[in-house]
Formats: structure tokens, sequence, C-alpha cells
């Protein structure tokens, strides 16, 4: 028992910690050796996601020092094509996790750890859970150099701080200093009716403001004639010092005649919930404008945002007749900076001379049920509690062009689409796959599978899909060498591959006959292979490198070079 009790305190004091929102702003350091300018801030309105961390410039550049926050251990290491790409995760003695990710390469010990492990499994991409003792670091310590890799969008680093739970913090909050003296930017701000027996301006549907700024620096609207239940969403973006990308906000918050009825935080989600982000704005204008429009209203009943505090009566506002009211809408920023929006409102019930256009389908979806279509062709299953709220759904088959809606609906889990392909030949199989049409109108490919005479993919993506094929294999092509060449000087081995139809799939190196670590950029189609990995033995050596795409389609080169140690 002696041995026990420890432990439970120590568990007990961390879940007290957590609980009360007592941050140690003290105890991580900077994971850049560089002054921190941000490209995104935590909680940030991503596509399907809120952004789970700090997005850290640097200055255009790969191979900054990236180090330790705090001392601890590796617990989790990444090697990904897309997603955080190179990515660790180190867990500390305090209870908490910082991640980094999109690195170019980790330092010599971890990475002589990760390239054991990858030739043990003959494989670049993989996933390891070092145990405790395995990998220590100390803080400021060297642990990987920045870099791109991953589905980043140019050199930087994002840097994470998680709790026991893997719940997702602002690393503002544990004493991490980003320089801001600029308040945020209210760009356009609209008025929602909840229900059709409400309007704003006579108008059943969304209505845009207009606003000017006053001399005191707040944002002053028209005044607005409304009746009935109605809600309020912005268009806003923070810049801080040092850059002029627009970031996210860190609080929104709503006040009526004074009184708080609404607020959102970006200080604590789990990546459970964060696929919520297409309740949180208005997920229409996104899809047709690429506007993002933050909701101060909950409006799906089933969205629990940890993010939302202190939401009175769902962020609505009760409109009477020949009332009064201000609407006060305040978008701050981490260091405190605000702009803030005032609406003046008059109750006034009239008639509605514009009503929300609903147009009727022969498919009439309920959110709360499953829902099921299904014709000669395709069969499509749609789960319970995929969407959001019940609508009309549009459906067509066009000469095997299958309309599943529109991307204005947004949707929460996957649904599965399936083609029946008994009337086709064996080969014709081997190479049809399933396509969406993306919003260039190009078909792209969708992971497919069979079962029996059926192809499916899941996906949570309305739009057109179709079927496609597949007959060009793979193409590889050496970069810088050709067959017979001496390259004693070369450090790596490069080798291009693409492939213009369905992707590719996977590929494998193999050098006089044993597999090799290539490393693969799909940013740039590049295979690399460091001769740091193995010392080679004579000096003619034959490369194998095998591609293959999503049908299957293979492709081989092969190539002999002369390279002495």
């Amino acid at each position: 028992m002696r041995k026990i009790i420890p432990l439970l305190f120590f568990v007990f004091i961390i879940s007290k910690a957590f609980s009360q929102g007592n941050y140690p702003t003290d105890y991580f350091m900077s994971p850049l050796e560089i002054p921190l300018v941000l490209s995104g801030t935590f909680g940030e309105l991503r596509s399907n996601h809120f952004h789970a961390g700090l997005d850290i410039k640097t200055q255009q550049k790969e191979g900054f020092k990236v180090v330790a926050s705090a001392d601890g251990y590796v617990s989790r290491i990444n090697v990904s094509l897309w997603g955080y790409g190179n990515a660790l995760y180190i867990t500390h003695p305090n209870g908490y996790t910082t991640v980094y990710a999109h690195l170019k390469e980790f330092s010599p010990e971890i990475d002589a750890y990760v390239r054991k492990k990858q030739y043990e499994k003959e494989s670049y991409t993989i996933r390891l859970y070092p145990e405790p003792g395995t990998l220590k670091v100390k803080k400021g310590e060297l642990i990987a150099l920045s870099g791109n890799s991953g589905s980043s969008g140019g050199p930087h680093l994002h840097y994470e701080i998680r709790d026991t739970k893997q719940n997702i913090m602002n690393p503002m909050l544990f004493g991490i200093k980003i320089p801001d003296h600029k308040n945020p930017t209210i760009q356009a701000a609209y008025t929602y009716a909840r229900d059709e027996n409400s309007h704003v301006n006579q108008s059943n549907n969304n209505v845009q403001l207009v606003f000017n700024r006053q001399y005191d620096g707040d944002l002053l609207a028209d005044r607005i004639y409304a009746h009935g239940t109605i809600g309020f969403g912005i268009n806003a973006y923070d810049r801080l010092d040092g850059a002029l990308n627009k970031n996210g906000l860190y609080k929104l918050e709503m006040e009526v005649n004074g009184n708080p009825v609404f607020q959102f935080t970006a200080n604590r989600f789990s990546f459970d919930e964060s696929r919520w982000i297409n309740s949180f704005i208005d997920y229409e204008k996104y899809a047709l404008l690429r506007k993002r429009i933050q909701k101060c209203f909950i409006e799906h009943e089933k969205n629990n945002l940890s993010l939302y505090n202190s939401v009175i009566e769902n962020g609505f506002v009760q409109i009477k007749d020949s009332m009064e009211y201000t609407v006060s809408i305040i978008a701050r920023d981490f260091e405190g900076n605000k702009t803030r929006l005032i609406i003046p409102i008059m109750g006034k019930k009239d008639s509605i001379v514009i009503q929300k256009k609903s147009e009727k389908t022969p498919y009439h979806f309920k959110a709360s049920e499953v829902n099921h279509i299904k014709d000669s062709l395709v069969s499509v299953y749609f789960p319970k509690d995929i969407f959001y709220e019940d609508f009309y759904f549009d459906y067509s088959n066009e000469n095997g062009l299958v309309k599943l809606h529109n991307s204005t609906v947004p949707v929460h889990n996957s649904f599965r689409l399936s083609f029946d392909v008994s009337n086709y030949s064996k080969e014709a199989l081997s190479q049809m796959y399933i396509a969406k049409k993306n919003r260039n109108g190009k078909l792209v490919y969708v992971s497919t599978k069979r079962k029996e005479n059926t192809l499916y993919t899941l996906s949570k993506n309305l739009g057109e899909y179709t079927l496609n094929s597949d007959n060009q294999k793979p193409v590889i092509s050496g970069i810088g060498f050709k067959n017979g060449d001496w390259i004693t000087k070369y450090r790596t081995l490069k080798v291009k591959i693409y492939d213009r139809g369905s992707g590719i799939k996977s590929f494998r190196g193999t050098l006089n006959g044993q597999w090799i670590r290539m490393a693969y950029n799909p940013k740039t189609n590049v295979l690399t292979y460091d001769f740091k990995d193995k010392i080679l033995e004579g000096t003619s050596h034959n490369l194998k490198v095998v591609v293959t795409d999503n049908v299957n389609n293979s492709t081989t080169f092969t190539a002999t070079f002369n390279k002495k140690n």
C-alpha cells in the first residue's frame, strides 16, 4: 500500500490542477530557438476541424533546431505521408504531452531508433510507441529539425500541448508568449431567422448587416427591424505582430442589452468533437463562398462543443413587437485586444416579403433516422445522426454520374456508397474505382473496396460520384543519374515517381536485393534514399523500385550504379 498511495495522490493532484484550470506558466520553454511568429493559432477554423495547436513560422525555411519544451520521454513517433508528417510526442512528469509536427528529420538518437524499426517492418510509414525509459529527453535538448512534411502548406512547426486524456490545450495558457497589439477584424455580420415566423427587415432568409466604424473604434450597424427568434454570426479574424496571416479569434462573445448570452473560448477541446466546427459555422456559405461565418448561437441540439461557455437560450434572441434591443458582439484575441460590433434592433412584427427557399424532392431525410437510397446501379446508406437537421435530399443518376445532393450540407460521420458492378468483366473490374468530382470538375480517386459484385466507399462528403477506370501504370525515373553512372560523391539517391490515374498506393525500394528506407515526399513526387543508412560493400550496386497505384497497376524501375564508400 505504501507504494500505491503516493501514485494515487500524484494523480489526484494532476486531476485537480486540470479541473481548476491552473496551468503551469513557467514549465514549458519555446520549442524553437528563434523569435515566435505565428501563421496559425489554437482553435482556428480549418476544413472540418478546429486547429489543434500553434503553427510557428520558420522564416520560409526548413532545418531550424526543435527542442524539447520540458523534461520527459518520447511516447509516440509518427512517420506518415500526410497529416502531421514526421511527428514526435513527448510525455512530461506533470502529465502533459507536447507534440511537434511537420518535422524534416529527427535527432540522431531518435532517428536511429526509428530507422531500426522501419527496417524491421520494411515500411517507411510507421507509428511507434516507445517504452517510457527508451528515449528520455531533457528540457532544451535537440529532438528534431523543423520541416514541411505531411499536409503542411509550407515550412513551419506545428506545436501542441495535450492533457492526460489527450484533450488539446491552448499553448498560450502555459505562458507561450506571442507579441500581439492588433485588434481583431470583423469583416461581415449576418442575422439568421430561427423559424418560418421569424424575420429581419421583412426577410425570413439570412440578412447581411451594414455597419461603419465609429470614432472610439467600435462598429455600429444600421438599425434592423425584427420579430421572433433570431441569431447572429460574424466573419472575423485576428492578426498578430510580425505576420499578415489571418488567424483565428480566441474568444467570441455576444451580449443582449448588456447581458451575456453567448461565449466561445479557444482554450481546450477533444479531437472527437472537432468536426462540430461544421455546425459552429454557416457551412452553406463556406461551401459556396469559402467564407467562415462563426455563429453566436447553437443551432443543433447535439452540438456539445466544450469551446462554448455561458450560453443562454442557445444564443438565440427573442425579439418582441415594439421593444428595443441592443446586441453587442465582441471579438477578442488572447492578449485581450478586442473589436465590438453594436447592433440596434427595433421589434416590429411585419409581413415577410423574402421567404427562405425550400426545394422539395422525393427524398425527405430525417436526421435522427437511417436514410437509404437504392436504384439499379447504386445503393447509399446514411446512418442516423450523420446530418444535423432534416432536409430534402437531391438525388439523381444520369448515365452513371451519381449526384448525392451537394456540398452545402455537412456530413458528420461516414456514409456508404455502393456501385453494382456485376455486369463488368473481371478484366475491366481490375482497373475500376470510385471517383468523386472535385470543385474543378476533375475526377479524383476515393478509397475503394470490393465485396462480391459491388465496389463501395465510405465518405463524409456529398457531391457527384461515378465509376472510373485506370489502365495507366505509374511512371518512375532516376534523378541526376542513369544506368551505369558513378555516383561516389552522392549523399542521397533520388527517384521521381508519378501516377496520372488513381494515384500511388505503395512503393518499395531494394538495393542489392535488400529493402531500403526511401523517404517519399508526395508534394514533389520524389523518393529519397540516404546512403548513411547502410555501408555498401563493393562498387557495383543494383537498385530496384516497384511502385503500385490504387488499382494495382505496377511499374518496376531498375538501375545499376557504381559507388565507393
